[in-house]
Order: C-alpha cells, then structure tokens, then sequence
C-alpha cells in the first residue's frame, strides 16, 4: 500500500530570517564581481579580493599610467623620477626602479604592487611575491599596449570609466596619426638613446612601433637586444637619414651635433640631426602621442629635405 501520509512541512520563514536571506542573495553577487583576476604582460595571473586600496608604482611610468587610468588617489609609494602628473612628485618614494627599498615598500601596506618587467630586478620582485603583496608586471611594447595598460590598471583599480574613456581616446589619437604618416614613404631613421656608451633601440622596442607610425625604419632594428650598444662604424655604415636624440630631460644633448664630424651621413648632410625630450618618448604613457607628433612632423621635414626626385632608399 502506497504512503498516504502527508510530506513533513516546512516551518515558514520569519521575517528576520527572511531580510538575511534577501541580503545574502543581493550581496553574494557582489562579492563576486569584487574579485579581479587579470593576467599581466608576462602571462602571470593575479587576483585581488577587491580592486586595489593602496598601490605601490616601481616605475615612473607605471606611476604616469596609474593617473592617467583614474588610480591616482590609490597610489601611496612611486620610485625616484616619478614626475608626472604634479601630485606624483608629493608622494613617499621607495627608491629607484632598479634599486627599490623593499623596507619602504613593505611598510606601506600595499594590497597592490605594480612593477616593470625589463626594468625591476626579479630579486625585488621576487621578494615582494614571497611576502604574498599581489604583484602585476607592465611591459608595454607597442602603442597598442599603452592603451591595454590603461585599461589593465582601471581594472585593477575599480577606476574603468575613467581608464577605459583614456584608452579610446589614445586609440583615436594614434589612429589619426598613422592615417595621416604611416604611408609616406620610408625614412631610414636612428634612434640616439645615449652617447656613452653609444645606445639605441630594436624593432620590438615601444619606440619602434613610434618609428614605424611615423612612416620611418628603424636602421637597427634587426639587432637581437632590445636597447643594444653600437659603434661609431655601425651608424656610418648604416648611413641614417635622420638622427633622432633624446638625452636626458628639456634641453637637446650637446652630443647630438657631434654627427657633424661625418659629413658624408646623410642625416648630416641635410641636417636632419633632431631632438625629443625624453618623457615624451621614452616614457611608456598616453604622452608618448606627444612624441610622436614631433617624430612625424621631423621626418616629415627630412622627406622635404630630399634632393628633387629622390624618393625613400632602403
């Protein structure tokens, strides 16, 4: 004979415990979107419980880049030559992004801690990783990249409106650049980092990618290092058409003009010898857009210094 007898019933909920049970299902949710997981530019996975209170900057573009996401009032530590914007310049440094002060980094509390990857040792990282602060390694190589850091560290920070609308209006920028130089012909450009030791750059530097958007060739970038030490006879032989230098802050290197001993250069020879400060280009923010203008508008000029029908020679 079949079980006739009614299903136990279930007590009804009191109100109490019916507002707990409402609030757990709106909060849990919630709790969920909290968590950030995002991979780095070196393929390491990071995940936070909640987006970034108290970020710590081990490069001074790194800092740059934070403020121009919308992270800036997180930021509590930033290294030496952390510039810019103004209000970097207020903040508690902890030492130079090759020779970071661990102490100081350790005794701001960071929940966040955003290094260089070709720029910090692996030591400090290392130890940083070791004392369990979540670290996220930048690594921009292209201009393409700049735009995704924004948008990486708007994530990191809960700060995507601000970072996201930054990053889209880089990309317009950049892409109204490369309609307007990107297919003039080439310029057979070097790129003058130092003097000494004499340094320049590859095609898998960001730099490059700055080159390239300006229509020009980087007469190095087939070198294997991506910021590698040359000779005086690898430049002449060579033979750029432009020389482009940055030195060290607003002032053009007096360096710059000792191409003029080689008259036989082309770039000497038509006095294409040019100047951009270096946190204009060498600084791996949306201010590399500046740079970039002035780059485009120098080769122009060195297109215009051409001999009558000469055009780009490779």
């Amino acid at each position: 004979m079949p079980n006739t007898r009614p299903a136990p019933s279930r007590p009804a909920a009191t109100p109490a415990l019916a507002g707990l049970l409402a609030a757990l299902s709106l909060a849990l949710p919630s709790m969920a979107r909290a968590q950030i997981e995002i991979t780095d530019d070196t393929g390491q996975r990071v995940v936070l419980a909640q987006p970034a209170q108290r970020i710590v900057s081990l490069a001074p573009h790194v800092t740059e880049l934070l403020f121009a996401a919308g992270a800036g009032a997180r930021v509590v530590g930033v290294v030496a030559y952390s510039d810019y914007p103004e209000a970097a310049q207020a903040l508690p440094q902890v030492g130079g992004y090759t020779q970071v002060d661990l102490e100081a980094i350790v005794a701001l509390r960071p929940d966040l801690v955003v290094g260089w990857r070709s720029g910090n040792r692996d030591a400090h990282l290392g130890r940083l990783q070791a004392l369990g602060i979540p670290v996220f390694l930048n690594e921009p190589r292209s201009l393409e990249d700049v735009a995704k850091s924004l948008e990486q560290f708007g994530r990191l920070a809960g700060s995507e409106a601000v970072a996201d609308d930054a990053a889209t209006a880089f990309r317009a920028r950049h892409a109204a650049l490369a309609a307007r130089y990107s297919g003039q012909p080439a310029v057979r450009t070097f790129y003058q980092i130092w003097d000494r030791p004499l340094m320049t750059i590859n095609d898998e530097h960001l730099i490059a990618d700055v080159i390239r958007l300006c229509g020009g060739s980087n007469v190095f970038g087939g070198l294997s290092q991506l910021a590698p030490t040359i000779g005086v006879e690898a430049v002449l032989a060579a033979n750029p058409e432009a020389i482009v230098a940055s030195g060290m802050g607003e002032a053009r290197p007096e360096w710059l003009d000792q191409w003029k001993r080689w008259p036989q250069l082309d770039a000497t020879r038509a006095d294409n010898l040019f100047f951009i400060p270096p946190q204009l280009i060498q600084r791996h923010t949306p201010r590399i857009l500046d740079g970039a203008e002035r780059l485009c508008a120098q080769l122009e000029q060195a297109r215009g210094r051409r001999p009558a029908g000469e055009g780009a020679r490779n």
